[in-house]
């Protein structure tokens, strides 16, 4: 899951992939985790660089299931090299368990929504296309964004647009939204909740520099996927599972992830904190994929007893 990629035809290159496999400092026999699959770019790097070891990927997304047949099929020894669990990674603890693994070398969590993710429109993350409001990492199951303002209370959506989007104009747009549904006229795809949301916010001569609905957007999003429960359990996990001198690397693009990240790790007496600053993108990297300007690299290293 992750917002780092961008796409070029078939090329995939995440945000921060070479400072990512550099602060793994990873192990040519060790056994890494790739919390976040997506289009399989990281979990391909460590490989290379993980030359007799094990890698375990996780995902939610049933999309990601053929994308991580493919990679298993261009690999040499691949049932010994590579592993694909379709899962959350906030199952990371349980899972690396059912496959008898006590311990890793090292995790990595590139969060958010893949650049992949926004192509599929039906997926409904994207509020520039048409497509119901779903926005599930896993299709198949949980509530879709329609289900979540459909049944929500008005105190309810008003926090999640407050808290989770940081949109000043919360407790302005759950009652709108609360009427709408009652009078059944609330609307059910993207496009026409994002205009419905953008004529209650947007200001007449004023430009905006973001679509007025992208934050309610993400709010949604980050309910509908328990996103950020889901990141503190998966970073418990993975900092249970790392043996001493195992590091934990995380890539955010979101102000609340960032800070439960930097909190975690310096709140965990296991961890000594190695990026004291988070490490940013450099000004080319930010000009080829602009959705690179809000990524923050954060790395611990599980202390050795």
């Amino acid at each position: 899951m992750n917002t780092s990629g961008h796409t070029n035809g078939s090329e995939h290159t995440p945000v921060l992939y070479r400072q990512a496999l550099e602060w793994l400092a990873i192990r040519p026999d060790g056994i890494y985790v790739d919390a976040t699959f997506g289009a399989g770019g990281h979990t391909r790097g460590i490989l290379e660089h993980c030359t007799r070891g094990w890698v375990i990927a996780f995902d939610a997304d049933p999309a990601a299931i053929d994308r991580a047949n493919a990679l298993t099929a261009s690999l040499e020894n691949s049932t010994t090299r590579f592993t694909f669990v379709h899962a959350n990674f906030r199952e990371l603890d349980r899972q690396l368990g059912a496959l008898g693994v006590e311990q890793v070398d090292g995790v990595l969590f590139d969060l958010g929504v893949s650049s992949m993710q926004f192509h599929e429109i039906e997926r409904g993350f994207s509020l520039q296309h048409r497509a119901p409001l779903d926005m599930r990492m896993n299709p198949q199951s949980g509530r879709s964004a329609y289900d979540v303002l459909t049944h929500a209370s008005e105190r309810e959506l008003a926090d999640i647009f407050f808290y989770y989007g940081q949109e000043r104009a919360a407790r302005r747009i759950a009652p709108t939204i609360v009427q709408r549904r009652e009078a059944g006229t609330l609307p059910s795809t993207t496009t026409d909740f994002a205009a419905m949301v953008s004529g209650m916010l947007q200001r007449s001569g004023h430009r905006e520099r973001i679509h007025p609905a992208t934050r309610v957007f993400q709010a949604l999003r980050i309910a509908v996927n328990d996103e950020l429960d889901a990141l503190r359990e998966g970073l418990t996990g993975a900092i249970s599972r790392l043996r001493g001198a195992g590091r934990v690397v995380t890539i955010s693009f979101h102000s609340l992830e960032d800070r439960i990240v930097k909190t975690t790790f310096r709140e965990d007496d296991r961890l000594d904190v190695l990026t004291r600053k988070p490490v940013i993108p450099d000004e080319a990297e930010i000009i080829e994929n602009p959705r690179a300007r809000s990524a923050k690299l954060r790395a611990a290293l599980r202390k050795v007893n």
